[in-house]
C-alpha cells in the first residue's frame, strides 16, 4: 500500500499533535513530508527526530534554532512566503491545515488548486472566501473533508445522501465556558474567566470565540460555504454533553446525526483514512451511561455575537472577511488585557457596520477588505 504523504500545518499546536497521534498510530499508511509552526521551536525539534519531515516552515528568525536537528539547511523554509508552493509540491497528498486565522487562506487555495486533498480544522479561510475556495475545489478536483467536528459530522451525515434532499443542518454547541454565568456579570469577567472551559482545553482565540459564541457564528458562515446552503438552512442548537456532533435533516423529516466521544483524533483520522473508518483503539460512548441529551435555543441578545454572524452570512462578499478580522483583532486586544469582554462584540459590530461591502469580490478584494478592517478594529480599540 502506497504511504499517503501528508503536510502538517501548524504541527505543535493541538489540532496538529492530534494529527501527529494518529500517524504514529499507522505508520504503514503515512508518512510525513512537511510540519510548519510558528515560534515552537522546543515542540518541532522533536517532531522532526520523530518523523523526519522532508521539508520544515518556521518563523524565518527561529530557522538557525534548528540548525543539527538531522535535517540539511537547504529543507527549511520560511513560514511567512513559502506555504502556498510547499503544500501544492509533487511530495504532499493530504494537506493538514491546523494553523489558525487569516493566514491559512493562501496555502489553503494553493492547496485546493493543486487538487489535493485538504483537511481543514480552519474555519477562517472558508468564511474569508468559502466562495473563491470551493470553485477551485469542483476546477481542481480537490477534495475537501472538514476536521473541525461539527463539519465532520454534516459531511458525514450527507455522505450517501442526495444533496437535493436536505432540508437544513442543525450546528451543535456545547454553550461555551459562560453558558452558566449571569450576562451581569460579562462586564467584569477577566482573561482567566473566560479562558476556563468547562469541558475543553483549546487555544486562547478559541476559547474567547467560544465564549463570545463567535465560533459557532464562524461556523455557521463556513457551513453555508463549505456545503452549498443558504443562512436560513444553518441552525444552531445548544447541546450541553456535546455527544451529537452536529445533524442533517432531509425533507421526509429524517434526522441524521452523528455521535461520538469527544476527541478531536475521530475526525482527524476520518479526513486522513476516507473512505476507510479504522480502529482508533478508543472507548466508545457508553449509550446506556449517557442519561439525558438536552437541546436548548440560543439567546440571540444574550450573545450577539451570533445574531451578528447570521447578518454577515446574508450578507456575504467582503462582510466575513470584515467579520472575521476584525474579530481577530479584538480578541487579541482582550487577551492584552486592553478592552474588556464585552467590547470585543461591539467592535467587531462598529467594524462590520462602517465597511462598504464588495458582493463579488476578488481575492484581492477580499485580503484589502481583511486589512481594512484589522486597522478599523485598532483605531477603535485605541479610541
Amino acid at each position: 500500500m502506497k504511504k499517503k504523504r501528508v503536510a502538517i500545518l501548524g504541527s505543535t499546536g493541538s489540532i496538529g499533535l492530534n494529527t501527529l497521534d494518529v500517524i504514529r498510530r499507522y505508520p504503514d499508511r503515512f508518512e510525513v513530508t512537511l510540519l510548519t509552526a510558528r515560534n515552537n521551536v522546543t515542540v518541532l525539534r522533536e517532531q522532526i527526530k520523530e518523523f523526519s519531515p522532508r521539508k520544515v516552515a518556521l518563523s524565518g528568525d527561529k530557522i538557525s534554532q534548528l540548525r543539527g536537528c538531522g535535517l540539511p539547511s537547504s529543507r527549511f523554509f520560511d513560514v511567512e512566503n513559502d506555504l502556498s508552493g510547499l503544500v501544492s509540491g509533487k511530495d504532499v497528498d493530504v494537506v493538514v491545515i491546523a494553523m489558525t486565522g487569516a493566514a491559512a487562506l493562501k496555502p489553503f487555495l494553493s492547496a485546493v488548486k493543486a487538487g489535493k486533498a485538504v483537511a481543514p480544522a480552519n474555519k477562517e479561510a472558508l468564511v474569508m472566501a468559502g466562495d473563491i475556495i470551493m470553485a477551485a475545489a469542483r476546477k481542481s478536483g480537490a477534495r475537501i473533508i472538514p476536521v473541525d467536528s461539527e463539519q465532520s459530522a454534516i459531511f458525514q451525515c450527507l455522505e450517501g445522501q442526495r444533496r437535493c434532499d436536505l432540508a437544513k443542518v442543525h450546528l451543535t454547541a456545547s454553550g461555551g465556558p459562560l453558558w452558566n454565568i449571569p450576562s451581569a456579570r460579562y462586564d467584569n469577567l477577566t482573561v482567566a474567566d473566560v479562558l476556563r472551559h468547562p469541558r475543553w482545553s483549546m487555544g486562547a482565540k478559541i476559547t474567547v470565540d467560544s465564549a463570545t459564541l463567535m465560533n459557532k457564528g464562524l461556523e455557521v458562515i463556513e457551513a453555508q460555504r463549505l456545503f452549498g446552503l443558504t443562512t436560513e438552512q444553518v441552525h444552531v442548537v445548544i447541546h450541553p454533553q456535546a455527544i451529537i456532533h452536529s445533524m442533517v435533516e432531509y425533507g421526509d423529516g429524517s434526522i441524521m446525526a452523528q455521535l461520538g466521544v469527544t476527541d478531536m483524533r475521530i475526525p482527524i483520522q476520518y479526513a486522513l483514512t476516507y473512505p476507510e473508518r479504522l480502529s482508533t483503539a478508543m472507548k466508545g460512548l457508553d449509550l446506556v451511561g449517557l442519561g439525558a441529551l438536552t437541546f436548548l435555543k440560543p439567546d440571540m441578545k444574550r450573545f450577539p455575537a451570533l445574531a451578528l454572524a447570521y447578518h454577515v452570512s446574508r450578507e456575504g462578499g467582503t462582510v466575513p472577511a470584515v467579520l472575521n478580522a476584525a474579530d481577530e483583532v479584538a480578541v487579541e486586544a482582550f487577551l492584552l488585557k486592553k478592552i474588556k469582554f464585552l467590547s470585543i462584540v461591539r467592535i467587531v459590530e462598529k467594524v462590520v457596520k462602517a465597511h462598504e461591502k464588495v458582493g463579488m469580490p476578488s481575492l484581492e478584494d477580499i485580503q484589502r477588505a481583511d486589512v481594512w478592517a484589522r486597522a478599523k478594529a485598532l483605531a477603535l480599540i485605541k479610541g
